[in-house]
């Protein structure tokens, strides 16, 4: 499969890559070779193979959702150097 100048120039400008004249020729032949890789990759008969979700079979490991007691917010805001009503108060960080 041949890759033209015009395609090369198409995706060192997507990559944003500045490429002399040899580099260009170069970049050719690894393109035209991996385009080549794909379209034997889509000749494969796949009819008979199930679809997957994950290769390696794992899966998420989850609790049940249970409720259970918190802290109160006095009990919350009783460590704190500074409130304001049920809120924390903290020191500015960012300028006006």
């Amino acid at each position: 499969m041949g890759v033209g100048p015009e395609f090369v120039d198409y995706v060192a400008k997507l990559a944003k890559l500045h490429l002399a004249d040899d580099e260009k020729d170069a970049l050719a032949s690894d393109l035209a070779g991996v385009l080549e890789f794909f379209a034997q990759l889509d000749r494969v008969d796949i009819t008979d193979v199930p679809p997957t979700k994950h290769v390696v079979g794992l899966s998420n490991v989850e609790r049940s959702d249970a409720k259970s007691p918190s802290l109160s917010t006095d009990k919350v805001l009783a460590n704190t150097a500074d409130t304001d009503e049920d809120h924390f108060v903290v020191p500015k960080v960012l300028p006006d």
